[in-house]
């Protein structure tokens, strides 16, 4: 019996010529879904007669109530070996295997300084004047060397992001609940005794964080307001670390200098949404972790997931 496969949210429509899905002809009837869902009742619409979903990172959440409406479905495989929007023990309860591929932590490292980066130059504002005909140079840039770059996190990405802002001549400080001392001095970085003094003594603060109970909305209004007024907020992670009206606020009433964004409270973000607009935010499409070989690697150990599923011996279990 041929089993029906849905993949999901493939914005840019190239999921399948990333991998080589041919060892699942015959046996796997293979589709694509381009466009993300608005409620539920949609996703049920468009899966329901699946028995095979491949999700994209957390698009799509698969919440208790979700899994419950989706009784064909028996593999669920994410990008990625995290999935916070995938509700793991409905899914054993349902009898649904879920299964990660691998995720390479360099293009995270790499957009958050094209942010900082675009920041500090005023990249975009320099490029649509030389586009438009408009000034030549209006800016003044901000320094890198000699400034200080504030990581809030100092796990993989927070590390290799470090790494960079010494290259730059940077002073680098560290902040996290579990971060020590012992870790910060593998880093080469200093630690900062306080979140509070993180954000009060760094020109730039980077989020590199992962979203859990202890770190959602961990810089509301109170952290946001000591920011430097000259400083710059970057974030990579997920939107809920910082609160999303406290800091619409923070942009639009200047509380700092500006402030680069990959990732919003809601996906894609509506067209109306000021944080597209306001002047002093950089904001790209959750561009994170969308690079050729991290697609290449996610649909290619997605059609293995499938092989060693339908083959009795599941790969790179979750949960």
């Amino acid at each position: 019996m041929t089993q029906r496969c849905a993949v999901l949210d493939d914005y840019q429509g190239i999921a399948l010529s990333m991998a080589d899905w041919s060892p699942l002809v015959g046996t796997v009837d293979v589709r694509t879904l381009r466009e993300p869902f608005h409620s539920e009742d949609d996703v049920v619409a468009a899966i329901g007669d699946c028995e095979i979903v491949v999700a994209m990172r957390e698009r799509t959440p698969f919440p208790a109530s979700l899994l419950a409406r989706l009784p064909r479905l028996r593999l669920l495989i994410t990008s990625g070996m995290r999935n916070a929007a995938i509700d793991l023990e409905a899914a054993a309860r349902h009898g649904v295997t879920v299964c990660g591929t691998a995720s390479n932590t360099e293009p995270p490292v790499e957009l958050t300084w094209a942010l900082i980066l675009g920041l500090a130059r005023n990249l975009v504002t320099e490029n649509t004047a030389m586009r438009a005909g408009g000034p030549w140079q209006s800016t003044l840039g901000a320094d890198l060397h000699g400034r200080t770059l504030g990581l809030l996190g100092l796990g993989k990405i927070g590390t290799r992001v470090a790494r960079i802002g010494q290259a730059f001549g940077m002073d680098v400080v560290a902040w996290s609940r579990n971060l020590t001392a012992e870790r910060a001095k593998e880093a080469g970085v200093r630690i900062a005794a306080t979140k509070e003094e993180l954000l009060e003594t760094s020109d730039f603060v980077s989020v590199h964080l992962v979203l859990s109970d202890r770190t959602r909305g961990l810089l509301g209004a109170d952290e946001l307001r000591r920011i430097r007024p000259t400083g710059y907020l970057v974030n990579t992670s997920r939107a809920a670390i910082v609160d999303q009206p406290a800091l619409l606020q923070a942009l639009r009433e200047n509380w700092f200098a500006g402030a680069g964004l990959d990732v919003f409270d809601h996906e894609p973000l509506p067209a109306d949404h000021p944080l597209r607009t306001l002047p002093n935010v950089l904001s790209l499409p959750h561009l994170g972790y969308v690079t050729r070989r991290n697609y290449e690697g996610y649909f290619q150990q997605a059609v293995e997931d499938i092989t060693a599923f339908l083959q009795g011996s599941p790969l790179r279990r979750l949960g």
